[in-house]
């Protein structure tokens, strides 16, 4: 076939052939000038086999009812993880067909990178596939199951999702409906969509401008999202939050004409009388940086510093649609953070519900702020665990960059059990120490309790979790920093999520993590 193809090649240009212009020689010949009327395609998987092509099992029976078409033309091409190649109008049923590198065939959970590579693997393969046929056109996409159909799902999912909110209909590329090809594993495929889709919300969420979504329309827009699936919400006004004097979170807010809001979201899927789990959420649908403002040219990022709020809202959504048996509440503090008459002072001191006193040191870090008087209202509930999620400091992304979230932990069964689902949902997550080397950091002044940045150079994510911790109930608690994770995707990494969107992350480990200590018959999190 190379052969044929570096003829035809040559007679043409009067050139040789290179692999690049091999590949676009073999779309150009297969395709013929149909290439505008794709509308179905289909993703298949091959793996690596020492160089040479083997089909998965569903690719194998498709191959050999195309009289062995896709193997004659895919001769000579390399399937390693990443690789896609797509061949036009080789059956009369798709008019493309990608067939996607999943790598080695032997893989599984690799200790070394905390990761199920063969998931992992999948998730890349389904989502690339999927994006180059949507990108070349089709409508209509079927994925097969790659042996596992819900990694499949999820990688297809989040990888054709677009944000396309505000543009013209003249000028959106189109969209793509995803089907699971020739399988009976329609409950796994259905769990995988069912995650991917609560990403994928909570990717919009963030993406949106923040003009566009500012706290009361975050709100109304939670109240839609969530609402239809059985969860309870709850909107707190201002006057709520000075009844209960929330005057930290007030205090942060003060500096916007938006008002505040807190969020208190319930899904009762356990005994009334179990505990539930305590989700908090970074709510600033923008941080300017108060009276320190930050960088013009990095400031329309922190449209996405309320990612932890969005996070939980994807969350909430997707336990409820797989209707597990465990109770989860959450409380989502929205607010921005600007700079006006009102805005906090560096020097400001505040006072927390729990009574002790907040020095401001630096206005840009008052996200972490506005959750102190959520985590000691949050006590209300009972909780037997509380997790809080958001962007908290840039040190998280200097330190891992976008390839885990930064975890702390007090329980050691909670930092397993998170571990565990991150390698599991291909999201990782990384721990980070609780020491009292920081707490001190945050503790140690003469005049005031706590302050909001800490003593010393360096380490402000660690200082940022021993402040929050500093207002926990008396629970087992975990912080996650998502500052690398939760923002802009740089498509490294994770191919199957879009270079220069929102990364969504990590809704998926959330679901996992609760899914886990629901439904694993050994209860890891019970005292």
């Amino acid at each position: 076939m190379s052969a044929i193809l570096s003829y035809i090649f040559r007679c043409l240009t009067g050139n040789a052939i290179s692999n690049t212009n091999a590949t676009r020689v073999l779309r150009l010949y297969s395709n013929g000038s149909c290439q505008g009327q794709v509308k179905k395609g289909l993703v298949l998987g091959a793996y690596d086999d020492c160089g040479q092509l083997k089909f998965t099992n569903t690719a194998k029976s498709v191959n050999e009812s195309l009289e062995g078409k896709l193997e004659d033309l895919l001769k000579g091409y390399t399937f390693e993880k990443g690789k896609v190649h797509v061949l036009y109008n080789v059956s009369k049923d798709y008019a493309a067909i990608a067939v996607a590198g999943l790598g080695g065939e032997k893989t599984g959970i690799n200790g070394l990178e905390n990761l199920n590579e063969h998931k992992e693997n999948i998730r890349v393969a389904a989502g690339l596939g999927a994006m180059r046929l949507q990108d070349d056109g089709c409508t209509s996409i079927y994925v097969e199951e790659f042996t596992n159909a819900e990694a499949a799902a999820e990688g297809a999912a989040l990888g054709t999702w677009q944000y396309q909110e505000l543009k013209s209909k003249e000028t959106q590329k189109n969209s793509s409906t995803l089907e699971l090809f020739h399988s009976d594993e329609k409950d796994a495929w259905k769990r995988g969509i069912i995650k991917a889709e609560a990403q994928n919300i909570a990717r919009r969420l963030e993406e949106a401008p923040p003009n566009l979504m500012t706290p009361s329309i975050f709100a109304k827009e939670c109240t839609e999202i969530v609402c239809p699936c059985k969860v309870h919400v709850i909107i707190r006004d201002r006057d709520y939050l000075e009844n209960k004097k929330m005057s930290a979170f007030l205090a942060v807010a003060r500096g916007s004409c938006e008002p505040p809001i807190m969020l208190e979201l319930g899904y009762c899927g356990g005994r009334k009388e179990e505990s539930p789990i305590m989700l908090i959420g970074k709510g600033m649908t923008f941080n300017s940086g108060g009276l320190c403002l930050k960088k013009c040219d990095k400031m329309p990022l922190y449209r996405a510093d309320m990612a932890g709020a969005a996070v939980i809202v994807g969350v909430m959504k997707a336990i409820a649609q797989m209707n597990l048996p465990i109770n989860v509440n959450a409380l989502i503090p929205l607010c921005e953070n600007m700079p006006s008459g009102m805005s906090l002072m560096p020097g400001d001191v505040l006072l927390g519900m729990n009574g002790k006193t907040i020095r401001i040191e630096s206005p840009e870090q008052n996200g972490r702020v506005i959750l102190t008087d959520a985590l000691y209202y949050c006590q209300t509930y009972k909780p037997y665990l509380v997790i809080t999620i958001g962007t908290f400091s840039t040190d998280m992304w200097q330190a891992l960059a976008t390839s885990a979230t930064g975890v702390f932990s007090t329980c050691e069964k909670v930092w397993e059990l998170m571990n565990y689902s991150g390698s599991e949902s291909g999201d990782r997550v990384w721990r980070f120490p609780l020491w009292k080397h920081f707490t001190w950091k945050v503790t140690d002044y003469l005049s005031v309790d706590t302050s909001n940045v800490g003593k010393g150079r360096g380490g402000d994510a660690l200082r940022a979790a021993a402040f929050l911790l500093e207002f926990a109930p008396p629970v087992k608690f975990c912080h996650m920093d998502i500052s690398g994770t939760g923002m802009k995707s740089t498509g490294k990494g994770y191919p199957y999520l879009r270079k220069g969107l929102m990364s969504g992350r990590p809704v998926r480990t959330i679901v996992e993590f609760i899914y886990n200590t629901a439904c694993r018959q050994d209860k890891p999190l019970e005292n």
